[in-house]
């Protein structure tokens, strides 16, 4: 078997667990609120986090180097969190997903500003199909537009903004650094807001963020070896095995179905981001490869970004761009 393949298998096998986390998201989201969810959630993750600490050598402090933009990608992240578990708890699945995969048109945007990417008409022609795809989803004047949706949207957009702000400061800030602090804010705020939501939580849900920290961990460390076995352009459209699994969790354990304009604009915006990721694989065609290096699912922002994850490891993907 080839690298490539194996590392498909892996990244496949990854986001097949990923997609069971959200189901259990969703299942914990239609008791709890989405504060003492996110709260239970980066506090059960803090002893992976100590973990990674322990194993970072080199000498430096916890001073940021880029306190602005460190503190722009905290505050993305903590609306990434409750926004994204929000959106599971009241959606279906499907629709959650489909606008979470706007992020790689959002992050091609945002690349413009933030890394003075220059995009040039194919992929801009792509963000548009990709965008005409969520309105799709969206169905404005439709169908009505919840707070759930705009959960979902604001996820998207935080998500990669997050990304974005890591791909422009890794070079120079610890990854230690910018692991701790998007955890601890997003700590520190859940556990302000949680007095006002809190509702007692028997053992067994209890269990359930347990598993909730655990599936995360492991299918983190599942898509480190899809990169550190094949190439980017390979494992990056794996992401989207997410809208199969959304389709059967959905069916099976929420009595949910893709109705016709959410599968057509989920297939939109799939191949318009496929298209991006395929663009940037090509030599010559971006200078940064915003997409290909966020390396991370569509992140929900409690646990520690696999991008992070490699660079503790001190490992990277055989082939970038």
């Amino acid at each position: 078997m080839s690298p490539n393949a194996k590392g498909a298998i892996l990244a496949l096998f990854a986001f097949a667990i990923f997609s069971t986390h959200d189901v259990v998201v969703k299942i914990l989201g239609g008791t709890y609120s989405p504060f003492q969810i996110v709260f239970f959630s980066v506090l059960l993750s803090f002893p992976l986090a100590t973990v990674m600490l322990m194993r970072d050598a080199k000498p430096g402090t916890l001073v940021p180097v880029h306190p602005w933009w460190l503190g722009l990608r905290t505050v993305a992240a903590v609306v990434t969190g409750v926004s994204a578990f929000y959106a599971f708890s009241v959606l279906p699945l499907a629709q959650v997903y489909a606008i979470l995969f706007a992020s790689p048109l959002l992050i091609t945007v945002l690349a413009i500003p933030v890394l003075g990417e220059k995009v040039r008409l194919r992929r801009w022609l792509a963000v548009i199909v990709g965008l005409i795809g969520v309105l799709a989803v969206l169905r404005p004047g439709q169908t009505d537009f919840s707070l759930g949706h705009l959960a979902a949207l604001a996820a998207a957009i935080g998500g990669s903004l997050a990304s974005i702000v890591v791909r422009k400061i890794g070079n120079e800030e610890r990854p230690v650094v910018m692991l701790l602090y998007p955890m601890v804010v997003n700590f520190i705020v859940m556990a302000c807001a949680l007095p006002f939501v809190y509702q007692p939580m028997p053992i067994e849900h209890l269990g359930l963020l347990a598993v909730i920290a655990t599936f995360a961990w492991i299918a983190s460390r599942l898509v480190i070896a899809a990169y550190q076995t094949g190439e980017a352009a390979i494992i990056a459209p794996m992401q989207y095995s997410q809208i199969i699994w959304a389709t059967i969790f959905g069916l099976l354990f929420f009595d949910e179905t893709i109705d016709m304009p959410t599968g057509i604009g989920a297939g939109i915006i799939i191949a318009s981001g496929m298209y991006i990721v395929l663009r940037e694989s090509r030599a010559g065609t971006s200078e940064n490869t915003p997409v290909l290096r966020t390396r991370s699912r569509s992140e929900t922002a409690t646990t520690p970004r696999v991008s992070l994850f490699m660079r503790f490891s001190g490992k990277t993907p055989p082939r970038q761009d």
